[in-house]
């Protein structure tokens, strides 16, 4: 029974990632075409990007390294709390 949930959770978890990447692009904002007549194109437009700010590289180490070391955390605390419970007797 616990499979089961495990896999229905799962598959519960894909489907709604599914629906809220699947749903994005409906909600997205497509630009009209400006009124649909035969007008002469105007000047090309320049765009120049400003970047302000940011986040420097150590720092993006820094929370990769920070979010690996408690990930590997957890995975041993979890393994070892598996470990510990204890085993049913199988009837034979």
């Amino acid at each position: 029974m616990k499979r089961i949930r495990r896999y229905a959770a799962i598959l519960a978890g894909l489907i709604g990632t599914l629906a809220v990447f699947g749903a994005a692009p409906a909600f997205a904002m497509v630009p009209g075409s400006g009124g649909g007549s035969a007008s002469p194109a105007g000047p090309p437009t320049v765009v120049r990007t400003v970047v302000v700010g940011g986040t420097p590289g150590w720092q993006i180490a820094l929370i990769a390294i920070g979010s690996a070391l408690i990930a590997a955390t957890a995975a041993i605390i979890s393994d070892r709390a598996r470990s510990r419970r204890p085993r049913p007797a199988n009837a034979a």
